[in-house]
């Protein structure tokens, strides 16, 4: 006889193009749920997958995690089907391989959950990174931060007096009286990191210092050749994982989730 009662496990999708068609099917499902204009109050959106490392492969291809705007647009496009009408600035963050919040609405066929975050509803999040100078003399050889450690000041020397007269103190400092040439191109006042829980990132920001015609701040990604420089005081850039950070001229910041291995 034949089996009419499948199991859930029989159904699921198990190649790239299945898995990502029942992910964004499962993602249409719930902006749905937004349609008619409700999308404005929309900050991101966060895909959540915790699969078995057998499959961790498929997955990842399936949202094409080395090309993370690809995804984004394929669910911009849902969206604009339902007329959402998600803000241009909206955020789409892929999570893997962690515990699904309870917050999050779980998808009956794939090792996934979703959820919708706005200025009212969002999920705490916390998270842990680490800097360390690979050019550059600083006073620590490796900084821990933390998600609800506040702002996170950098520049040159731990008490650093600014254009206004008065002091601040620098937790990730250059020592001016150091013979390492690059900490002469990093300004007092340089640059800042701090948590942003809608991105749910670490994010620098330049400072007075950093910006032009001052001393510049330049960020390179692991995965990237492409060069970003920081403009501005106001608009940041999200940290990933393995971005080296160029103060000045010539002092680098390498900023990783993980802790260095000392000998």
């Amino acid at each position: 006889m034949f089996n009419l009662f499948k199991g859930d496990k029989e159904d699921r999708p198990v190649d790239v193009k299945g898995i990502r068609y029942e992910l964004l099917q499962f993602i249409k499902q719930e902006l749905q749920k937004a349609e008619g204009g409700e999308g404005g109050n929309i900050k991101g959106l966060n895909l959540y997958i915790n699969c078995p490392s057998s499959e961790c492969a498929v997955y990842e291809a399936a949202v094409y995690i080395d090309e993370p705007e690809v995804f984004k647009d394929e669910v911009q496009r849902i969206a604009d089907d339902y007329a959402v009408n998600l803000p241009e600035s909206w955020l789409m963050d892929v999570v893997l391989n962690e515990e699904f919040p309870p917050e999050a609405v779980k998808s009956n066929k794939l090792d996934a959950a979703f959820f919708i975050k706005t200025s009212k509803n969002f999920i705490k999040q916390t998270a842990s990174a680490y800097l360390r100078a690979l050019s550059g003399d600083t006073d620590k050889k490796e900084y821990n931060i933390t998600s609800d450690g506040g702002k996170v000041h950098i520049g040159r020397d731990k008490k650093a007096q600014g254009d206004d007269g008065f002091f601040r103190t620098n937790h990730i400092a250059f020592p001016s009286d150091s013979e390492n040439d690059s900490n002469k191109y990093v300004s007092r006042q340089h640059a800042h990191i701090e948590w942003n829980n809608d991105a749910g990132r670490f994010m620098i920001f330049a400072d007075e210092g950093g910006i032009p015609p001052r001393n510049k701040i330049k960020i390179r990604s692991e995965k990237s050749e492409d060069i970003i420089k920081l403009s501005s005081i106001h608009i940041g850039h999200q940290l990933q994982e393995g971005d080296q950070i160029i103060l000045g001229e010539s002092a680098v910041l390498e900023f990783s989730y993980q802790p260095a291995i000392h000998e």
